[in-house]
């Protein structure tokens, strides 16, 4: 049976994107190719909390005892390799009954959705979603909707396409919620915006995939603006949305009004982050 390394198993809201408010499972998985060391920095320089917090690592034994992050990546820890330890592998079987702890009644529905995100989770554990999909449907757990939060550089296998298109052919709900690194996360143009994977994902049929760009300045919603038409000419027009920043309150509503007003009077999408305000973005939430 397959295992996963998983940094965190937790149900919650839905905090960002098209299906904000809807219960949902999140699958952490360990494992990133970003680290998106610039956000909430200026821009060319990069946060040090993550890298200060991992100076003390012997002083943590579990995921939930890590210190949150202002600046930088707020999951760090589900892909620094200083943390792997706090990430235990776990077999597919062991995962699908903890998603049962935690479900009520034990079960997905229309409006208990199953969101896969990361790190990056199409990096490396694509054979075993597959097995984790099997097994779930094996237990009539009645899963409608499955929600891949991913950066957008993975390429879906050969067999996992095909294994999602039959799944959606049958009647699940695959969305990919794309959150495209802008230059502001630090991460090279080059490296982060993939109109060539992204048609990978919007072949799935009945796909409900949009993006999601984490914006702070007017060069960021300029550089969205320009990830948007690159996406365009290949042919990708899905929904678009701006995010503020922000991995905790103080950075967060520094941001928040500024990119919903602009998205107000330009006619473009907003997206909150309702795990800040509502739960301080805790882990687990």
């Amino acid at each position: 049976m397959s295992k996963i390394k998983i940094s965190e198993i937790f149900y919650s809201l839905q905090g960002e994107g098209q299906y904000i408010g809807v219960p949902s499972i999140f699958l952490r998985t360990f494992g990133c190719n970003f680290t998106c060391s610039g956000f909430g920095m200026p821009l060319g320089q990069e946060s040090q909390e993550r890298v200060d917090i991992a100076k003390r690592v012997g002083d943590f034994t579990d995921y939930k005892e890590l210190p949150l992050v202002s600046t930088g990546c707020d999951s760090y820890a589900s892909w620094d390799p200083k943390f792997k330890h706090l990430s235990p592998m776990l077999t597919v079987s062991a995962i699908v009954d903890r998603f049962q702890e935690l479900l009520p009644e034990g079960e997905f529905s229309r409006d208990k959705h199953l969101i896969i995100t990361g790190g990056e989770p199409l990096l490396g554990w694509q054979r075993s979603f597959s097995e984790l999909l099997d097994e779930i449907y094996s237990r009539n757990m009645g899963l409608t909707h499955l929600t891949f939060e991913t950066n957008g550089t993975q390429f879906l296998s050969q067999d996992f396409e095909h294994y999602l298109t039959q799944k959606a052919n049958e009647g699940l709900e695959i969305t990919f919620s794309i959150s495209a690194k802008l230059p502001c996360s630090g991460e090279k143009w080059e490296d982060a915006i993939r109109p060539d994977v992204v048609k990978n994902y919007v072949r799935i049929p009945g796909h409900r995939s949009y993006f999601k760009f984490v914006v702070s300045s007017k060069q960021d919603v300029i550089d969205a603006q320009r990830a948007a038409s690159a996406y365009s000419a290949a042919d990708i027009n899905i929904p678009i949305y701006l995010m503020p920043v922000g991995g905790v309150n103080s950075v967060y509503e520094m941001n928040e009004r500024a990119v919903a007003d602009y998205c107000r009077d330009n006619g473009l999408r907003f997206s909150p982050r309702i795990q800040v305000p509502l739960y301080k973005n805790q882990w687990g939430t």
